[in-house]
Protein backbone atom coordinates (compact mmCIF):
# COMPACT_ATOMS: atom_id res chain seq x y z
CA UNK A 1 0.00 0.00 0.00
CA UNK A 2 1.11 3.54 -0.67
CA UNK A 3 2.22 5.94 2.02
CA UNK A 4 -0.13 8.89 2.39
CA UNK A 5 1.54 11.99 3.76
CA UNK A 6 -0.11 15.36 3.29
CA UNK A 7 3.08 17.35 3.05
CA UNK A 8 4.43 15.30 0.18
CA UNK A 9 1.33 15.36 -2.00
CA UNK A 10 -0.14 17.91 -4.35
CA UNK A 11 -3.59 16.45 -3.80
CA UNK A 12 -5.57 16.82 -0.61
CA UNK A 13 -7.42 13.67 -1.55
CA UNK A 14 -4.58 11.34 -0.49
CA UNK A 15 -6.01 8.86 -2.97
CA UNK A 16 -5.39 5.16 -3.25
CA UNK A 17 -2.70 5.57 -5.90
CA UNK A 18 -0.55 8.34 -7.29
CA UNK A 19 0.11 6.46 -10.50
CA UNK A 20 -1.87 7.67 -13.49
CA UNK A 21 -2.26 4.33 -15.18
CA UNK A 22 -2.53 4.27 -18.91
CA UNK A 23 -2.15 7.93 -19.83
CA UNK A 24 0.85 9.38 -18.03
CA UNK A 25 3.32 8.75 -20.81
CA UNK A 26 1.21 9.71 -23.77
CA UNK A 27 1.12 13.30 -24.96
CA UNK A 28 0.29 15.10 -28.18
CA UNK A 29 3.61 16.22 -29.63
CA UNK A 30 2.24 17.71 -32.85
CA UNK A 31 -0.07 20.36 -31.40
CA UNK A 32 0.39 21.65 -27.84
CA UNK A 33 -2.74 21.18 -25.76
CA UNK A 34 -4.52 24.33 -24.68
CA UNK A 35 -4.48 25.20 -21.01
CA UNK A 36 -7.65 23.96 -19.27
CA UNK A 37 -10.25 26.67 -19.07
CA UNK A 38 -9.10 28.58 -22.16
CA UNK A 39 -11.16 29.06 -25.28
CA UNK A 40 -10.76 26.71 -28.18
CA UNK A 41 -10.60 23.49 -26.18
CA UNK A 42 -14.01 22.29 -27.26
CA UNK A 43 -14.37 22.17 -31.04
CA UNK A 44 -17.72 23.31 -32.36
CA UNK A 45 -20.27 20.67 -33.26
CA UNK A 46 -20.46 19.65 -36.90
CA UNK A 47 -23.80 21.45 -37.25
CA UNK A 48 -26.10 23.63 -35.19
CA UNK A 49 -29.00 21.21 -35.37
CA UNK A 50 -30.65 20.70 -31.96
CA UNK A 51 -29.69 17.44 -30.29
CA UNK A 52 -30.46 15.72 -26.99
CA UNK A 53 -27.97 14.38 -24.46
CA UNK A 54 -29.05 12.00 -21.69
CA UNK A 55 -27.20 12.28 -18.39
CA UNK A 56 -27.74 9.69 -15.66
CA UNK A 57 -26.72 10.94 -12.24
CA UNK A 58 -27.14 9.74 -8.66
CA UNK A 59 -27.46 13.11 -6.94
CA UNK A 60 -30.93 12.44 -5.56
CA UNK A 61 -32.29 13.35 -2.14
CA UNK A 62 -32.01 16.37 0.12
CA UNK A 63 -28.47 15.59 1.25
CA UNK A 64 -27.17 15.69 -2.32
CA UNK A 65 -28.68 19.00 -3.35
CA UNK A 66 -25.33 20.79 -3.39
CA UNK A 67 -23.80 18.06 -5.52
CA UNK A 68 -26.72 18.30 -7.93
CA UNK A 69 -26.33 22.07 -8.11
CA UNK A 70 -22.71 21.67 -9.19
CA UNK A 71 -23.74 19.20 -11.90
CA UNK A 72 -26.50 21.53 -13.10
CA UNK A 73 -24.03 24.41 -13.37
CA UNK A 74 -21.74 22.25 -15.51
CA UNK A 75 -24.65 21.30 -17.77
CA UNK A 76 -25.58 24.97 -18.24
CA UNK A 77 -22.01 25.75 -19.30
CA UNK A 78 -22.02 22.91 -21.82
CA UNK A 79 -25.36 23.98 -23.27
CA UNK A 80 -23.96 27.50 -23.62
CA UNK A 81 -20.80 26.33 -25.35
CA UNK A 82 -22.10 23.64 -27.68
CA UNK A 83 -24.75 25.02 -30.01
CA UNK A 84 -27.87 22.92 -30.21
CA UNK A 85 -27.09 20.84 -27.12
CA UNK A 86 -29.90 20.09 -24.68
CA UNK A 87 -29.54 17.84 -21.64
CA UNK A 88 -32.07 15.55 -19.99
CA UNK A 89 -31.00 14.73 -16.43
CA UNK A 90 -32.09 11.34 -15.11
CA UNK A 91 -31.64 11.04 -11.34
CA UNK A 92 -31.48 7.50 -9.95
CA UNK A 93 -30.45 6.04 -6.59
CA UNK A 94 -26.78 5.05 -6.79
CA UNK A 95 -27.33 1.42 -5.82
CA UNK A 96 -30.20 1.03 -8.29
CA UNK A 97 -28.17 2.66 -11.04
CA UNK A 98 -25.12 0.51 -10.53
CA UNK A 99 -26.69 -2.87 -9.86
CA UNK A 100 -29.86 -2.70 -11.94
CA UNK A 101 -30.40 0.05 -14.50
CA UNK A 102 -26.88 0.47 -15.88
CA UNK A 103 -26.23 -3.27 -16.01
CA UNK A 104 -29.45 -3.78 -17.97
CA UNK A 105 -28.70 -0.90 -20.33
CA UNK A 106 -25.20 -2.16 -20.97
CA UNK A 107 -26.52 -5.65 -21.71
CA UNK A 108 -29.04 -4.16 -24.15
CA UNK A 109 -26.40 -1.92 -25.72
CA UNK A 110 -28.17 1.38 -24.95
CA UNK A 111 -26.57 3.18 -21.99
CA UNK A 112 -27.15 6.93 -21.51
CA UNK A 113 -24.72 9.30 -23.25
CA UNK A 114 -23.19 10.28 -19.89
CA UNK A 115 -23.72 8.32 -16.70
CA UNK A 116 -22.60 7.82 -13.14
CA UNK A 117 -19.98 5.07 -13.32
CA UNK A 118 -18.29 3.02 -10.60
CA UNK A 119 -14.62 2.48 -11.41
CA UNK A 120 -13.15 -0.91 -10.54
CA UNK A 121 -14.41 -3.41 -11.48
CA UNK A 122 -17.39 -1.98 -13.41
CA UNK A 123 -15.54 0.36 -15.75
CA UNK A 124 -13.11 -2.36 -16.80
CA UNK A 125 -15.91 -4.84 -17.47
CA UNK A 126 -17.83 -2.38 -19.63
CA UNK A 127 -14.66 -1.23 -21.39
CA UNK A 128 -13.80 -4.83 -22.25
CA UNK A 129 -17.27 -5.19 -23.77
CA UNK A 130 -16.68 -2.11 -25.92
CA UNK A 131 -19.44 -0.08 -24.28
CA UNK A 132 -17.38 2.88 -23.00
CA UNK A 133 -15.85 5.83 -24.83
CA UNK A 134 -12.04 5.84 -24.82
CA UNK A 135 -11.15 9.10 -23.09
CA UNK A 136 -7.37 8.98 -23.48
CA UNK A 137 -7.20 11.19 -26.60
CA UNK A 138 -9.72 13.62 -25.13
CA UNK A 139 -7.68 14.01 -21.93
CA UNK A 140 -4.60 14.69 -24.04
CA UNK A 141 -6.48 17.21 -26.17
CA UNK A 142 -7.65 19.06 -23.06
CA UNK A 143 -4.23 18.82 -21.42
CA UNK A 144 -5.47 17.16 -18.22
CA UNK A 145 -4.12 13.63 -18.64
CA UNK A 146 -1.73 14.13 -15.70
CA UNK A 147 -4.06 16.11 -13.46
CA UNK A 148 -5.77 13.21 -11.65
CA UNK A 149 -4.48 11.67 -8.43
CA UNK A 150 -5.35 8.23 -9.84
CA UNK A 151 -7.09 6.92 -12.94
CA UNK A 152 -6.32 3.26 -12.26
CA UNK A 153 -9.92 2.26 -11.39
CA UNK A 154 -11.06 3.54 -14.79
CA UNK A 155 -8.15 2.24 -16.87
CA UNK A 156 -8.30 -0.84 -19.09
CA UNK A 157 -5.47 -2.04 -21.32
CA UNK A 158 -3.70 1.30 -21.12
CA UNK A 159 -6.67 3.51 -21.94
CA UNK A 160 -8.97 5.56 -19.71
CA UNK A 161 -12.71 4.91 -19.85
CA UNK A 162 -14.08 7.02 -17.02
CA UNK A 163 -13.13 9.91 -14.74
CA UNK A 164 -13.38 10.13 -10.93
CA UNK A 165 -15.37 13.14 -9.80
CA UNK A 166 -14.15 12.96 -6.22
CA UNK A 167 -12.54 10.84 -3.56
CA UNK A 168 -13.56 9.51 -0.18
CA UNK A 169 -12.43 7.82 3.00
CA UNK A 170 -14.42 6.01 5.68
CA UNK A 171 -14.53 6.23 9.45
CA UNK A 172 -16.70 7.14 12.43
CA UNK A 173 -18.62 10.39 12.73
CA UNK A 174 -19.31 11.01 16.41
CA UNK A 175 -21.42 13.39 18.47
CA UNK A 176 -18.86 15.68 20.08
CA UNK A 177 -21.38 17.21 22.45
CA UNK A 178 -22.19 13.79 23.91
CA UNK A 179 -18.52 12.79 24.10
CA UNK A 180 -17.64 16.02 25.90
CA UNK A 181 -20.47 15.46 28.37
CA UNK A 182 -18.82 12.14 29.23
CA UNK A 183 -15.33 13.57 29.30
CA UNK A 184 -14.35 11.25 26.43
CA UNK A 185 -11.87 11.57 23.60
CA UNK A 186 -11.92 9.53 20.38
CA UNK A 187 -10.83 6.02 21.43
CA UNK A 188 -7.16 5.15 21.10
CA UNK A 189 -7.64 1.39 21.52
CA UNK A 190 -10.26 -1.12 20.46
CA UNK A 191 -10.97 -2.01 24.08
CA UNK A 192 -11.64 1.64 24.85
CA UNK A 193 -13.94 1.86 21.84
CA UNK A 194 -15.96 -1.16 22.89
CA UNK A 195 -16.26 0.22 26.41
CA UNK A 196 -17.66 3.43 24.93
CA UNK A 197 -20.22 1.42 22.94
CA UNK A 198 -21.28 -0.41 26.09
CA UNK A 199 -21.55 2.83 28.09
CA UNK A 200 -23.62 4.52 25.38
CA UNK A 201 -26.00 1.56 25.36
CA UNK A 202 -26.25 1.67 29.16
CA UNK A 203 -27.03 5.37 28.91
CA UNK A 204 -30.17 4.60 26.89
CA UNK A 205 -28.74 5.82 23.60
CA UNK A 206 -28.11 3.98 20.34
CA UNK A 207 -24.34 3.47 20.04
CA UNK A 208 -24.22 2.96 16.26
CA UNK A 209 -26.55 4.12 13.51
CA UNK A 210 -27.88 1.15 11.57
CA UNK A 211 -29.60 0.81 8.19
CA UNK A 212 -29.02 -2.49 6.45
CA UNK A 213 -31.75 -2.76 3.84
CA UNK A 214 -28.98 -2.03 1.33
CA UNK A 215 -26.11 -4.34 2.25
CA UNK A 216 -23.32 -1.96 1.26
CA UNK A 217 -24.17 0.28 4.23
CA UNK A 218 -23.29 -2.17 7.06
CA UNK A 219 -20.52 -3.67 4.94
CA UNK A 220 -18.55 -0.43 5.07
CA UNK A 221 -17.84 -1.21 8.72
CA UNK A 222 -17.49 -4.96 8.24
CA UNK A 223 -14.94 -4.35 5.47
CA UNK A 224 -12.90 -2.22 7.85
CA UNK A 225 -13.11 -4.87 10.56
CA UNK A 226 -11.81 -7.72 8.38
CA UNK A 227 -9.07 -5.42 7.07
CA UNK A 228 -7.99 -4.87 10.68
CA UNK A 229 -8.16 -8.53 11.75
CA UNK A 230 -6.85 -10.13 8.54
CA UNK A 231 -4.80 -7.35 6.95
CA UNK A 232 -5.75 -4.48 4.65
CA UNK A 233 -4.47 -6.34 1.57
CA UNK A 234 -6.37 -9.59 2.07
CA UNK A 235 -9.34 -8.67 -0.14
CA UNK A 236 -6.98 -8.31 -3.10
CA UNK A 237 -6.00 -11.93 -2.58
CA UNK A 238 -9.51 -13.41 -2.73
CA UNK A 239 -9.59 -12.99 -6.51
CA UNK A 240 -6.15 -14.55 -7.03
CA UNK A 241 -6.81 -17.45 -4.67
CA UNK A 242 -3.92 -16.43 -2.40
CA UNK A 243 -6.40 -15.97 0.45
CA UNK A 244 -9.92 -17.11 1.27
CA UNK A 245 -12.99 -15.68 2.93
CA UNK A 246 -12.57 -18.47 5.47
CA UNK A 247 -9.36 -16.87 6.78
CA UNK A 248 -9.58 -16.80 10.60
CA UNK A 249 -9.21 -13.01 10.64
CA UNK A 250 -12.15 -12.53 8.28
CA UNK A 251 -14.31 -14.90 10.32
CA UNK A 252 -13.31 -13.01 13.46
CA UNK A 253 -14.50 -9.77 11.85
CA UNK A 254 -17.86 -11.31 10.93
CA UNK A 255 -18.15 -12.55 14.51
CA UNK A 256 -17.41 -9.10 15.91
CA UNK A 257 -20.10 -7.53 13.74
CA UNK A 258 -22.56 -10.20 14.88
CA UNK A 259 -21.55 -9.63 18.51
CA UNK A 260 -22.34 -5.93 18.24
CA UNK A 261 -25.73 -6.76 16.70
CA UNK A 262 -26.48 -9.21 19.53
CA UNK A 263 -25.52 -6.57 22.10
CA UNK A 264 -27.97 -4.19 20.39
CA UNK A 265 -25.32 -1.61 19.61
CA UNK A 266 -27.12 -0.87 16.31
CA UNK A 267 -30.65 0.49 16.14
CA UNK A 268 -33.25 -2.25 16.25
CA UNK A 269 -34.98 -2.98 12.97
CA UNK A 270 -31.96 -1.94 10.90
CA UNK A 271 -32.72 -4.52 8.20
CA UNK A 272 -35.78 -2.48 7.26
CA UNK A 273 -34.07 0.93 7.17
CA UNK A 274 -32.86 2.72 4.04
CA UNK A 275 -29.62 4.71 3.92
CA UNK A 276 -31.46 8.02 4.46
CA UNK A 277 -32.68 6.74 7.84
CA UNK A 278 -29.06 5.98 8.73
CA UNK A 279 -28.26 9.67 8.60
CA UNK A 280 -31.41 10.70 10.45
CA UNK A 281 -30.58 8.47 13.40
CA UNK A 282 -27.34 10.39 13.84
CA UNK A 283 -28.51 13.93 13.06
CA UNK A 284 -31.46 13.55 15.44
CA UNK A 285 -29.12 12.63 18.28
CA UNK A 286 -30.65 9.17 18.63
CA UNK A 287 -27.39 7.46 17.61
CA UNK A 288 -24.08 8.72 18.94
CA UNK A 289 -21.85 7.19 16.25
CA UNK A 290 -22.25 6.67 12.52
CA UNK A 291 -19.76 4.78 10.36
CA UNK A 292 -19.82 6.37 6.91
CA UNK A 293 -17.83 7.86 4.07
CA UNK A 294 -16.30 11.32 4.27
CA UNK A 295 -18.92 12.45 1.75
CA UNK A 296 -21.37 12.48 4.65
CA UNK A 297 -19.73 15.66 5.95
CA UNK A 298 -21.87 17.55 3.44
CA UNK A 299 -24.98 17.16 5.61
CA UNK A 300 -23.37 19.13 8.43
CA UNK A 301 -23.54 22.42 6.53
CA UNK A 302 -26.01 25.28 6.56
CA UNK A 303 -29.29 24.42 4.90
CA UNK A 304 -28.66 20.67 5.09
CA UNK A 305 -30.32 18.03 7.26
CA UNK A 306 -27.56 18.03 9.85
CA UNK A 307 -27.04 21.78 10.20
CA UNK A 308 -28.11 21.54 13.85
CA UNK A 309 -24.88 19.64 14.51
CA UNK A 310 -22.51 22.13 12.88
CA UNK A 311 -19.50 22.36 15.17
CA UNK A 312 -20.72 19.35 17.17
CA UNK A 313 -19.48 16.50 14.96
CA UNK A 314 -16.08 14.84 14.92
CA UNK A 315 -14.44 12.05 12.95
CA UNK A 316 -12.11 9.20 13.95
CA UNK A 317 -10.57 6.07 12.50
CA UNK A 318 -11.39 2.54 13.66
CA UNK A 319 -8.91 1.87 16.51
CA UNK A 320 -6.33 -0.94 16.22
CA UNK A 321 -7.52 -4.41 17.17
CA UNK A 322 -5.59 -6.77 19.40
CA UNK A 323 -3.67 -9.30 17.34
CA UNK A 324 -4.61 -7.54 14.09
CA UNK A 325 -2.58 -8.09 10.93
CA UNK A 326 -0.67 -5.32 9.18
CA UNK A 327 -1.03 -1.56 9.48
CA UNK A 328 -3.62 -0.80 12.13
CA UNK A 329 -4.06 2.81 10.97
CA UNK A 330 -5.21 1.77 7.51
CA UNK A 331 -8.62 2.87 6.26
CA UNK A 332 -10.67 2.76 3.09
CA UNK A 333 -9.87 5.47 0.55
CA UNK A 334 -10.70 5.52 -3.12
CA UNK A 335 -11.54 7.51 -6.22
CA UNK A 336 -14.03 5.02 -7.59
CA UNK A 337 -17.04 7.26 -8.15
CA UNK A 338 -17.21 9.19 -11.38
CA UNK A 339 -18.65 9.49 -14.85
CA UNK A 340 -18.48 7.34 -17.95
CA UNK A 341 -19.57 7.98 -21.52
CA UNK A 342 -21.24 5.73 -24.07
CA UNK A 343 -18.96 4.42 -26.82
CA UNK A 344 -21.60 5.41 -29.38
CA UNK A 345 -20.82 9.10 -28.68
CA UNK A 346 -17.72 8.71 -30.86
CA UNK A 347 -19.96 8.30 -33.93
CA UNK A 348 -21.81 11.59 -33.39
CA UNK A 349 -19.70 14.78 -33.78
CA UNK A 350 -22.24 16.89 -31.89
CA UNK A 351 -22.43 14.55 -28.91
CA UNK A 352 -18.66 14.16 -28.89
CA UNK A 353 -18.28 17.95 -28.72
CA UNK A 354 -20.73 18.02 -25.80
CA UNK A 355 -18.80 15.29 -23.96
CA UNK A 356 -15.53 17.21 -24.39
CA UNK A 357 -17.20 20.34 -23.05
CA UNK A 358 -18.65 18.37 -20.12
CA UNK A 359 -15.22 16.99 -19.21
CA UNK A 360 -13.59 20.40 -19.49
CA UNK A 361 -16.20 22.07 -17.29
CA UNK A 362 -16.59 19.29 -14.71
CA UNK A 363 -12.98 18.24 -14.18
CA UNK A 364 -11.10 21.40 -13.27
CA UNK A 365 -9.83 23.21 -10.19
CA UNK A 366 -12.93 25.38 -9.77
CA UNK A 367 -15.36 22.46 -9.64
CA UNK A 368 -13.09 20.30 -7.52
CA UNK A 369 -12.75 23.11 -4.96
CA UNK A 370 -16.52 23.67 -5.03
CA UNK A 371 -17.04 19.98 -4.37
CA UNK A 372 -14.72 20.15 -1.37
CA UNK A 373 -16.03 23.39 0.12
CA UNK A 374 -19.75 23.08 -0.65
CA UNK A 375 -20.23 19.34 -0.48
CA UNK A 376 -17.32 17.85 1.46
CA UNK A 377 -16.16 15.70 -1.47
CA UNK A 378 -12.41 15.20 -1.47
CA UNK A 379 -10.70 16.18 -4.75
CA UNK A 380 -9.81 13.53 -7.33
CA UNK A 381 -7.44 15.92 -9.10
CA UNK A 382 -4.05 17.31 -8.08
CA UNK A 383 -3.80 20.97 -7.17
CA UNK A 384 -1.46 23.22 -5.26
CA UNK A 385 -1.52 22.22 -1.60
CA UNK A 386 -1.78 25.82 -0.40
CA UNK A 387 -4.92 26.41 -2.47
CA UNK A 388 -6.58 23.34 -1.04
CA UNK A 389 -5.56 24.12 2.53
CA UNK A 390 -6.92 27.65 2.26
CA UNK A 391 -10.20 26.26 0.93
CA UNK A 392 -10.95 24.22 4.07
CA UNK A 393 -12.97 26.48 6.32
CA UNK A 394 -14.95 24.12 8.56
CA UNK A 395 -13.53 22.26 11.52
CA UNK A 396 -15.06 18.91 10.60
CA UNK A 397 -13.28 18.77 7.26
CA UNK A 398 -10.01 19.75 8.96
CA UNK A 399 -10.54 16.86 11.39
CA UNK A 400 -11.27 14.46 8.53
CA UNK A 401 -8.10 15.49 6.71
CA UNK A 402 -6.08 15.03 9.90
CA UNK A 403 -7.43 11.48 10.28
CA UNK A 404 -6.62 10.67 6.65
CA UNK A 405 -3.13 12.08 7.05
CA UNK A 406 -2.54 9.95 10.15
CA UNK A 407 -3.19 6.71 8.28
CA UNK A 408 -0.01 5.32 6.79
CA UNK A 409 -1.78 3.07 4.27
CA UNK A 410 -5.18 2.58 2.73
CA UNK A 411 -7.27 -0.07 1.02
CA UNK A 412 -10.01 0.11 -1.61
CA UNK A 413 -13.56 -0.99 -0.83
CA UNK A 414 -14.14 -4.72 -1.29
CA UNK A 415 -16.64 -4.27 -4.12
CA UNK A 416 -13.96 -2.63 -6.25
CA UNK A 417 -11.84 -5.78 -5.99
CA UNK A 418 -14.07 -8.87 -6.05
CA UNK A 419 -16.32 -10.01 -8.88
CA UNK A 420 -19.93 -8.85 -9.19
CA UNK A 421 -21.30 -12.26 -8.18
CA UNK A 422 -19.32 -12.14 -4.94
CA UNK A 423 -20.46 -8.58 -4.23
CA UNK A 424 -24.07 -9.65 -4.79
CA UNK A 425 -23.68 -12.64 -2.48
CA UNK A 426 -22.28 -10.67 0.44
CA UNK A 427 -24.30 -7.47 -0.11
CA UNK A 428 -27.72 -8.92 -0.94
CA UNK A 429 -27.68 -12.16 1.02
CA UNK A 430 -24.95 -12.89 3.54
CA UNK A 431 -24.66 -9.67 5.53
CA UNK A 432 -28.43 -9.54 6.03
CA UNK A 433 -28.46 -13.18 7.12
CA UNK A 434 -25.69 -12.45 9.63
CA UNK A 435 -27.50 -9.41 11.03
CA UNK A 436 -30.78 -11.32 11.12
CA UNK A 437 -29.25 -14.29 12.96
CA UNK A 438 -29.86 -16.68 10.05
CA UNK A 439 -26.24 -17.70 9.58
CA UNK A 440 -23.02 -17.95 11.55
CA UNK A 441 -19.73 -16.16 10.82
CA UNK A 442 -18.19 -19.52 9.85
CA UNK A 443 -21.04 -20.48 7.51
CA UNK A 444 -21.08 -17.02 5.98
CA UNK A 445 -17.38 -17.31 5.19
CA UNK A 446 -17.82 -20.75 3.65
CA UNK A 447 -20.73 -19.63 1.48
CA UNK A 448 -18.79 -16.61 0.27
CA UNK A 449 -15.72 -18.67 -0.51
CA UNK A 450 -17.78 -21.05 -2.62
CA UNK A 451 -19.08 -18.16 -4.75
CA UNK A 452 -15.58 -16.68 -4.86
CA UNK A 453 -14.08 -19.89 -6.21
CA UNK A 454 -16.80 -20.15 -8.85
CA UNK A 455 -16.15 -16.55 -9.90
CA UNK A 456 -12.40 -17.13 -10.03
CA UNK A 457 -12.83 -20.27 -12.13
CA UNK A 458 -15.06 -18.40 -14.58
CA UNK A 459 -12.24 -16.04 -15.58
CA UNK A 460 -9.44 -18.58 -15.76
Amino acid sequence: MLKKKFGSMMSLMLAVSLTLAGCGGSTNTETPAAEPGTSGETPPAASAEPFEMTLRHTQVGADKERRLAILQDVVKKVEGEVEGASFTLDGVDSDVNRKEKLRGEMAAGNPPDIFDLFGSPDAKVYAKEGMLLNLTPILEELGIQDKFSSLEPFTYEGNVYGLPVGGSGEGFFYNKEYYESKGWQPPATFAEFEQQLADIKADGKVPLAGASKAGWVPLMLTNHLWSRYAGSDITNKFVTGEAAWTDPGVVKAFAKHQEWVDKEYFKKGELGFEYAEYTTQFTSGEAILMYDGTWKSSVFKEGQSGEGLIGKVGFFNLPPVDGGVGDQTSLMRDVNNGYGFAASVADDPQKLAAVKSFIKNMFNEEMQIRGLVEDGVLPAMKFDEAVLTESITDDLMKEIVAVLNASATSFPAFDSLVQADVTTEISNIQIQKLIGGQTTPEQMAEDLQKVQEEANAAVE
